[in-house]
């Protein structure tokens, strides 16, 4: 058993109250911090509740209801994260009810989704908050029956007593229960002891979403409801000068044309505060129709911007942005990285000593890498519902990071955090883009403005359109063998617009004497951010792709050259801040290496690639197997093989996996954002080319490393390495090399056929 001290006091653990009627609550302050429960926030809690963050409430008829806090996309944690809970707390999960949580950064922390944190951060903080409750729950048992506590037992939201055969449902101590002091200590379950976790659950809100009830900001409505939409500059690099809204404002349902700012001059943003426009141009009615038409009759003047630099206050300090002015085009963005990759750039690792490895060696091998904008494309396009009065704002929609979000927001509006309401919807998608709240911000200051509330709606183009994209990368690899072609020395230098993607301290640092890692920036006004495992979707493309090739020029086998590396990290590691374990990352070669049976006579008929990466605390490892259908290639199977710890709920955990492999294969093969004279060139998916459905793998097999690790987290880990196993199957299946993604662009041109510029 594992033994778990909790903090008891007012700001940091847990407190119970009686429920009038009856029954058990217990809140969790899972983030120091004081405050007070709000009854109108929150159903059901009393009044006297403080420090309230997640919840367990047991009514007398034994139903569980858990409070889930963290905001939902489709990664499971409105049934992963109580499943955690209802572990500890010996719960029936049949009983238990789950609720989405409101936003309260006092009493829930950021609720941020995103970087594989949500199951990784909350592991023990809900393990002892389930079994704090059950501890509390049998001392009201043991009391009632006059019985020692060491002898009363629970399973499946029930109380036993073995030796007088007395037994009682949660539900029927709940009361008494709450009476209970806080234990100081509690004891966790053994993982080998797990019922609920690490078995299959089905998803809480499944049966909403097949009946399609309303849970997404799009479904949102509210009595006097007004449409909102914005008209922004054509082009990166442009902003409004003057506008006529003459005729817009003869349109049947149009109530105002205006502009507004979003963020005085001056103002500092913080990390997440990122928008691409702001001076906004919107038009507000009552329909979304008739705001769409209305937006075609404005007369709009825009001018150039000039160069600019903007404070942003993120988690590593204060750093000041340049903002150029120019209207960037791709064709030239290339020109210009291919220059600055000439130039010194900034150390970011050094290990022995590489230009001498360099100078000395029987053979080098360099090759670049290079890969476009993407745009997160989410499923349900950005929107969200605001009501701004001079005392108080209600927002509803789907958010990723209300945390990050409701401190702007508060300084925006002038108004304190305890006037702010932030209500989450559930999201028809995220990957990053859902972190920018600057839409949020938007509708607060047009419903402001208006003083109506208002539902702001981003038209698909306007989506694509508006930036805050996956940023444009390039990297060049190199690696010197010696006359029995060992490899003696790595380097590797990467650039972007308007970011790098290197990870210095990942694999192969660590493994190779003589290592270089260099980055370099070109400063651009198209605005990016994190887009599903930021920098490492490009990273792992291209250092994975070079492994693979470096393998096949040193005459190895890849999978076994990645293992030679790794056991030389293991055994004999090179430097000291080498972020991952040779291990764990070993482990997931080998484990996929043996499901998808690689060496196998039987599956020679395909072109195998593999890759393997670490990100986010994690392991992934997929080989990809390719056929010619139509003349064309076709990822027909794929194996994959992770390690994220414990997972809690496999069937979720397997779903997400496939995803981040159908994600990445359409990514990788088509995905790219364009500009010319600074305008997206693919405004709508008739450009910008998805995966259909008949390209999906008729196979997807995933596999998990098991093992009693606390979880590590699964949504990013699987994705980045999808790149690099499609680019290393396509090498088998064409005979060469791909460089540069959309990966189909390129096989286009080497088969000499024009490239698609439509998808349809």
């Amino acid at each position: 058993m594992e033994q778990s001290r909790s903090i008891l006091n007012r700001r940091s653990f847990l407190k119970s109250s009686l429920l009038a009627g009856g029954g058990l609550m217990i809140s969790f302050a899972w983030f120091p911090g004081p405050g007070l429960a709000d009854p109108s926030k929150v159903s059901d809690l009393p009044e006297q509740w403080s420090e309230l963050n997640g919840y367990i409430k047991i009514t007398p008829e034994n139903i569980i209801k858990i409070l889930n806090p963290n905001p939902e996309f489709g990664q499971n944690v409105m049934t992963s994260l109580p499943m955690i809970i209802a572990e500890e707390l010996e719960a029936d999960w049949q009983t238990v009810v789950v609720e989405m949580g409101p936003h309260d950064s006092v009493k829930l922390g950021p609720q941020f989704t995103g970087g594989s944190n949500s199951v990784r951060m909350y592991w023990k903080p809900l393990r002892e908050a389930g079994a704090a409750a059950r501890h509390m729950l049998i001392e009201a048992a043991a009391q009632t029956w006059s019985v020692p506590v060491e002898e009363v037992t629970t399973k499946a939201g029930m109380l036993y007593h073995g030796k007088t055969g007395k037994s009682g449902t949660y539900g029927s101590f709940a009361s008494k229960a709450s009476g209970i002091p806080i234990p100081q200590n509690v004891t966790l379950k053994n993982v080998k002891d797990f019922k609920v976790v690490r078995t299959s659950q089905k998803n809480v809100e499944s049966l909403k979403i097949v009946s399609g009830k309303p849970l997404f900001g799009l479904d949102y409505k509210h009595e006097g409801m007004l449409i909102a939409m914005i008209q922004h500059p054509p082009a990166f690099g442009m902003k409004l000068k003057s506008f006529d809204a003459a005729e817009a404002l003869k349109m049947p349902g149009i109530i105002d044309v205006f502009s507004q700012q979003l963020y005085e001059d001056g103002y500092e943003q913080a990390g997440f505060d990122t928008r691409t426009f702001n001076e906004l141009l919107v038009v507000v009615g009552n329909t979304t129709w008739e705001v769409m038409n209305a937006r075609k009759k404005l007369k709009v003047t825009w001018e150039p911007i000039v160069d600019s630099k903007e404070t942003i206050a993120g988690r590593g300090g204060k750093k000041e942005v340049v903002i150029p002015g120019g209207l960037e085009s791709t064709s030239t963005q290339l020109e210009k990285m291919q220059e600055y990759a000439k130039k010194p750039a900034q150390q970011l690792r050094r290990d022995g000593d590489p230009e001498t490895a360099f100078k000395n060696a029987a053979q080098v091998i360099e090759r670049t890498y290079n890969a476009p904008f993407l745009a997160h494309n989410c499923m349900e396009p950005m929107n969200f519902f605001a009501y701004v009065t001079d005392e108080k704002a209600l927002v509803v929609g789907p958010l990723q990071a209300p945390g990050w979000t409701e401190p702007t927001l508060s300084k925006i509006l002038q108004l304190p955090a305890d006037k702010i309401e932030i209500q989450m919807t559930r999201m028809g998608g995220g990957f990053g883009r859902r972190a920018y709240a600057h839409y949020l911000i938007e509708a607060a200051l047009i419903s402001k403005k208006v003083k109506s509330p208002v539902k702001l709606i981003y038209t698909r183009e306007d989506d694509m359109t508006y930036g805050i994209y996956r940023p444009m990368y390039t990297a060049t690899y190199r690696a010197a063998l010696d006359v029995n072609k060992n490899l003696i020395a790595f380097h590797v230098k990467g650039g972007g617009i308007p970011e790098h993607a290197i990870h210095a301290n990942r694999f192969p640092a660590g493994a190779i004497d003589n290592y270089l890692a260099e980055g370099w920036e070109i400063p651009s006004n198209i605005t990016i951010g994190a887009f599903r495992a930021p920098r490492s979707n490009f990273n792992a493309a291209a250092e994975q792709s070079f492994l693979d090739e470096l393998a096949e020029v040193m005459g190895k086998d890849p999978i076994d050259f990645r293992l030679e590396l790794l056991k030389r990290a293991k055994e004999k590691p090179v430097g000291k801040n080498n972020e991952y374990d040779a291990d764990r990352y070993a482990g997931v070669l080998n484990l996929v290496k043996e499901k998808s049976g690689w060496n196998n006579a039987e599956n020679k008929k395909y072109s195998r690639g593999v890759a393997a990466y670490f990100c986010h605390n994690s392991y992934a490892a997929h080989v990809v197997d390719i056929i010619m259908q139509n003349g064309r290639p076709y990822v027909e199977r794929v194996f994959s093989a992770i390690d994220c710890g414990i997972v809690v709920n496999p069937d979720a955990a397997t779903n997400m996996v496939e995803g981040a492999v159908v994600d990445g294969i359409g990514n990788s093969f088509y995905g790219k954002l364009s500009h010319k004279d600074g305008a997206a060139e693919q405004n709508n998916f008739n450009r910008y080319r998805m995966i259909r459905h008949s390209e999906v793998p008729k196979k997807i097999e995933v596999h998990f490393i098991q093992n009693d690790i606390d979880p590590t987290g699964l949504g990013e880990p699987p994705f980045p390495p999808v790149f690099g196993a499609v680019a290393n199957a396509l090498y088998r299946s064409t005979n060469k090399r791909y460089y540069n993604q959309p990966y189909f662009d390129e096989f286009l041109r080497q088969a000499g056929k024009p490239e698609n510029k439509r998808s349809f």
